[in-house]
């Protein structure tokens, strides 16, 4: 049997999942006792996150075209990020995401049901993107989220001297 670890993950409900209202329908799926959303927020998202958030795919000849999907030049300039967390909450949301070609998901999972290729960009319209690891699942988070926007982080945080006192990453 696996040990359990309480692990904290990113989920982007992307923008063609935004456009076509599967929001519901994907929190349903990801929906479960065990398992708690930690922070919301809706995103418009900036060329530089968008980068930084794919930096381990600039290389890749579609990365241009996967910038684009993610600023919402396809469908809308909206991003769901949410942060859950539970045990062993990476490899459970990746699987109930399924692989991050549509066309190779399980028909049961979120990418399964709603992901499709996009036929004249040629872009894996996959509906949601789940940390990979917990290495990618902290640095996500820290990108898409401030300390003080989470109820509870697993995290080291400090707080600095501003203007006023706030919680940064360390």
């Amino acid at each position: 049997m696996a040990d359990k670890k309480v692990q904290q993950t990113l989920v982007l409900i992307k923008p063609d999942g935004l456009v076509k209202s599967l929001t519901g329908d994907i929190l349903s799926a990801l929906s479960n006792p065990k398992r708690k959303i930690m922070g919301a927020k809706i995103v418009r998202v900036t060329r530089e996150l968008a980068e930084e958030h794919y930096q381990h795919l600039k290389d890749e000849d579609f990365f241009d075209e996967l910038i684009k999907y993610i600023l919402g030049e396809y469908h809308t300039k909206r991003v769901l990020a949410l942060v859950y967390e539970g045990e062993n909450a990476i490899k459970e949301i990746r699987k109930i995401a399924g692989a991050t070609h549509p066309e190779e998901a399980h028909p049961e999972t979120i990418r399964g049901k709603y992901g499709r290729i996009h036929s004249k960009t040629n872009v894996f319209e996959n509906v949601v993107h789940a940390s990979a690891d917990e290495k990618d699942a902290e640095r996500e988070i820290k990108l898409w989220f401030r300390p003080d926007e989470l109820v509870h982080t697993i995290f080291p945080t400090e707080s600095k001297e501003t203007t006023k006192t706030e919680l940064f990453w360390k």
